[in-house]
């Protein structure tokens, strides 16, 4: 079994997705943004995506694109195939999608965080890969941190605060 210290350490960008095996961890800061971990528990080979937004809305696509959901999910799996993966033996978790700016949102700012998670529960659905656990929405950033090698997912929420030092989670 592999240990905290033996792994090598990736942090994801927006628009970045990662598939490697027990010998890494992956990271990352979510805040509208949504990250999809898929994990094979026999195999201990995952990957994890950091998605901006849910589709392009219509574009033509030249090349697949991990800013957005529909295109980071086919990129996934297809690099998972590529590794000898049987996708569908996966499991997924689903994290993000919060609402950075409670205060000071429109209505449309306020859903790009909840079109993400919705879009990627139907992804993983219409893949039928089955969702074994998530932590959407709520206001705040999560810090999230996947262990390949166990299948584990951490996820921390941490709520904005004000230049005043006010907690800026409470809707006025």
């Amino acid at each position: 079994m592999s240990h905290a210290s033996d792994q090598m350490e990736v942090f994801l960008q927006p628009g970045e997705f990662f598939v490697g095996d027990a010998g890494y961890r992956v990271r990352t800061l979510l805040g509208s943004c949504v990250s999809v971990v898929l994990w094979h528990p026999r195999q201990r080979i995952g990957s994890m995506s950091h998605f901006l937004l849910a589709s392009r809305g219509g574009r033509s696509v030249m090349e697949l694109d991990g800013k957005y959901g529909q295109e980071s999910m086919w990129l996934m799996l297809r690099e998972l195939t590529r590794a000898g993966v049987n996708t569908a033996q996966c499991e997924a978790k689903i994290f993000g999608g919060g609402n950075m700016f409670p205060n000071q949102t429109t209505a449309a700012s306020a859903n790009v965080g909840r079109n993400n998670g919705e879009a990627a529960r139907r992804m993983l659905e219409g893949c039928q890969i089955p969702i074994v656990s998530q932590s959407l929405y709520g206001v705040g950033h999560r810090q999230v941190i996947f262990d390949i090698a166990t299948g584990h997912v951490w996820s921390r929420q941490v709520k904005p605060v004000a230049a005043d030092g006010s907690d800026m989670g409470q809707a006025a």
